[in-house]
């Protein structure tokens, strides 16, 4: 996942950007939970990420999601809050494809 590509998606220096793909996901992810983005989620990491342009580590590459990375904690978080399923064109797969 590229700095570029994160802030392509909405996440930017100064917030989510305004019907973007950011904020479509912040929209999904806050229905998911119950009505609120949670503290350490794919929503909040990639807006920390696209805020600071710090996206190298993050575990999202081109052959898949990293074991052990953040990435495969946002993959497992949103699997337990779908049933153990990850939607097709949810947040870690929209992530993945960013």
């Amino acid at each position: 996942m590229s700095d570029r590509n994160v802030h392509k998606a909405g996440f930017t220096s100064s917030g989510i950007k305004r019907d973007s793909l950011a904020s479509k996901m912040m929209s999904q992810e806050a229905r998911a939970s119950g009505g609120g983005v949670l503290s350490g989620g794919p929503t909040a990491t990639l807006q920390e990420k696209g805020a600071t342009g710090s996206t190298h580590s993050s575990g999202f590459t081109s052959s898949g999601i990293s074991a052990g990375s953040k990435a495969a904690e946002m993959m497992s978080q949103e699997a337990k809050s779908h049933g153990g399923e990850i939607p097709r064109g949810g947040t870690t797969a929209t992530c993945q494809s960013i």
